[in-house]
């Protein structure tokens, strides 16, 4: 008979024996697997099965007694015998012995799942150069044979999924070597880059003001001011609701005519709302140092610990508004993404997730803004995902706030107004149609970023599709709204048309290097082309020339004069055209009369112009500048038929060219920013007797300019 291992066990049990004496398992034995000790478990467990019942014990028991024929009343009112006493014994050790296994059991087959992770095979290539550095790049092979598909690189410390723009290193890999031959700490490529550091560096020292920054009433001019806000409440908030439009206007009317002191609260959110309405104030972002003022003097405010008396609608507005006044203005270096996840968790923490309709009752003003806060803090956490690679760390499982609905900022102040039907265009209808798609751009971010994600092709089409469809309806639903007498304006629905271009882009941008070389993966090398030209095309038109709306003009500045997630979707749509022209220009056999896509050069001439109108706007990262002067120098070479050799020196050449374009722009900035009476330093005087190497220079340095930024991570 099977032994349960028991102390004692059932078999010395029944031959009365005291103890039982085991042999030591060897080794082996005892290094088994977690699906071997599941199964020795069970094996106990059918063991412990085949046992008598503890009913059979105590009538086996009761059997050996005197008159147990006649009833068991007869055996328990008497002393307990010998033969009953271990009778109980071996019930109380079967008991605990069966606790024994069930604990066993559970934690064993509860250890995987909480201990492990189950990921799809990967692949790790290691990538080292001068210039690029050591990156790790992780692959992964769909079926045996296929091409890898790049899922994530990381660099150090740092780790970026496959939505962040790096991963399309591979890409660059052929640039990235040809230069690496050449960069040495004496090359002229390196001393104008060394330079371009210098200067960039003492601009911004210049334009950040002391730390701490006591906030402060100072103000521009009320002319100013007025333009300021009218910026930003016909552009940002539009499309990212945070106000309430009325109540602010009457504050802000309030503050310039009331000798009440200013409420601090309110002043703090306004010199956000009036840096954030710098950056489409002009074409150069004239106000940019006053930008960053108004930015620190919040930071600092908001840094005093004070939280919990604070933590209320007001508050929470304002730390919105600092997120995208930051991220837009290029302010600190902390990832957009970390800031977003905080901003989420304190928006949690006030019941922003649970439907006001579900919460005690309150006015239709408290409920929809918290709606409409919850939206745009969807919105946000969203959008930099997307541009950090991060998860996005949300599911829709973890909230229940219902959309917006659909009022005018007027409606809400009377408890019980009834929302008006989708077909009426309201001050809420883009961010009601941009959340419409939310669904479907999470489940694009998370394919993307996600641990877990096994990625198959099928399941990129079917996002596509998707994708696809939620745009399609809330497009639908805008196109209705211009039936009215109120309808979208041109900014809004450019914005809306970009953002979803931007997901659509990013979802098959993994593909793009693969359909290089393998046609299976042609669509996505259509799709991905034809988003990158739809988001490029807002901000080309409005340099085209001739006659130009003042919403078209609008977005022209939001994307050239701040940072974050337009400008850098712009920049990166452009490089994604100029790769697919050096693409087109290999690929072309000779024989074709046309020019190789004509709309393609355009576009390789027109990106370089903006990239150095955004450096003149105030931009001191010059490294977008800096790679597509190189790609363009490298197309030319091969339309030109060059040799290998005479491509380097040309694209060497460019880079030089490039870095005194900037370094122009640079001395200007200086000239402006630098207190009267002091001379700029002249260039020749300014150290180039580096202590870091070219890895250093072009990686860590570059890298370190600011993670808020993530064109810094294209070396």
């Amino acid at each position: 008979m099977r032994c349960n291992r028991g102390s004692p066990c059932s078999n010395c049990m029944r031959a009365r024996k005291g103890d039982c004496v085991y042999e030591n398992p060897s080794p082996a034995e005892r290094s088994t697997t977690g699906q071997d000790r599941v199964a020795d478990i069970g094996g106990d467990f059918n063991a412990f099965l085949s046992l008598p019942t503890p009913e059979d014990l105590v009538a086996s028991a009761n059997s050996g007694l005197p008159g147990a024929s006649t009833g068991a009343a007869s055996s328990s009112t008497g002393a307990p015998t010998p033969v009953s006493q271990s009778s109980v014994q071996e019930l109380d050790i079967l008991r605990n012995r069966l606790r024994q296994l069930e604990s066993q059991l559970s934690s064993t087959t509860a250890a995987p799942s909480q201990s492990h992770v189950s990921t799809p095979a990967s692949t790790l290539e290691t990538s080292s150069s001068r210039l690029g550095g050591t990156f790790h790049l992780h692959s992964q092979g769909q079926h045996v044979g296929a091409l890898a598909t790049p899922r994530a690189i990381s660099h150090k410390s740092r780790f970026f999924g496959q939505s962040h723009f790096v991963c399309g290193l591979p890409l660059l890999r052929d640039i990235i070597e040809a230069i690496d031959q050449y960069a040495t700490e004496t090359s002229g490529l390196v001393v104008a880059v060394q330079k371009c550091k210098t200067m960039a560096k003492r601009i911004k020292a210049l334009r950040a003001p002391a730390w701490p920054t006591p906030l402060t009433a100072e103000l521009a001019s009320k002319a100013v001011c007025d333009s300021l806000v009218e910026c930003y409440l016909e552009g940002i908030e539009k499309v990212y609701r945070i106000l309430h439009i009325p109540t602010f206007r009457n504050k802000y009317d309030a503050l310039w005519t009331s000798d009440v002191e200013s409420d601090r609260d309110f002043v703090a959110q306004l010199k956000l709302v009036l840096a954030l309405g710098a950056t489409t104030y002009d074409d150069n972002f004239s106000l940019r140092a006053s930008a960053v003022q108004w930015i620190y003097e919040v930071q600092t405010w908001i840094s005093e610990p004070e939280f919990k008396s604070r933590l209320g609608v007001q508050f929470l507005q304002t730390n919105i508004l600092l997120v995208l006044a930051r991220e837009m203005v290029s302010v600190g270096g902390e990832s957009s993404w970390i800031a977003c996840g905080s901003l989420l968790r304190i928006a949690v923490s006030m019941g922003l997730h649970r439907d006001p309709a579900l919460l005690s009752k309150t006015t239709t003003m408290a409920c929809e803004m918290r709606r409409r806060l919850w939206n745009t803090i969807l919105e946000l956490c969203l959008q930099s995902s997307l541009s950090s690679g991060g998860p996005p760390m949300i599911t829709e499982r973890e909230f229940d706030t219902e959309p917006p609905r659909n009022f005018d900022d007027d409606q809400i102040i009377i408890d019980g107004a009834t929302s008006r039907p989708d077909s009426v265009f309201t001050q809420v209808s883009t961010p009601r149609a941009l959340r419409m798609t939310f669904a479907s751009r999470l489940k694009v971010v998370k394919l993307l970023n996600d641990l877990r994600s096994g990625q198959s092709y099928q399941e990129t089409l079917r996002l596509d599709a998707e994708l696809k469809a939620s745009y399609k309806e809330a497009n639908r639903v805008l196109k209705d709204c211009k039936k009215g007498q109120n309808s979208p304006t041109e900014f809004e629905l450019s914005v809306g048309d970009f953002i979803m271009r931007r997901y659509l882009c990013a979802l098959h941008f993994p593909y793009y290097g693969l359909s290089l070389q393998e046609p299976s993966y042609a669509f996505s090398r259509k799709m991905t082309v034809e988003s990158a030209f739809r988001m490029w095309s807002t901000e080309s038109s409005d340099s085209a020339g001739g006659a130009t709306s003042p919403d078209k003009q609008q977005f022209a500045r939001l994307v050239t004069c701040s940072s974050g997630f337009f400008r850098l979707s712009v920049w990166q749509s452009s490089i994604l055209l100029v790769l697919e022209l050096r693409s087109t220009v290999q690929e072309d056999d000779g024989f074709s009369l046309a020019p190789v896509r004509p709309d393609l050069l355009n576009v390789m001439e027109d990106s370089k112009s903006w990239n150095l109108r955004t450096i003149e706007a105030g931009e001191t990262n010059i490294k977008g500048y800096l790679m597509l002067s190189i790609l363009m120098a490298q197309i030319k070479g091969i339309m030109r038929h060059l040799s290998e050799t005479e491509i380097v020196e040309s694209i060497v050449k460019a880079g030089e060219e490039a870095m005194q374009d900037a370094l122009v722009v640079f001395e200007s900035l200086l000239a402006q920013l630098q207190p009267e009476g002091t001379e700029i330093q002249d260039l020749q005087e300014i150290d180039l007797t580096f202590t870091d190497d070219w890895d250093s220079l072009m990686v860590d340095d570059f890298l370190d300019d600011g993670v808020s930024d993530p064109m810094a991570w294209i070396f």
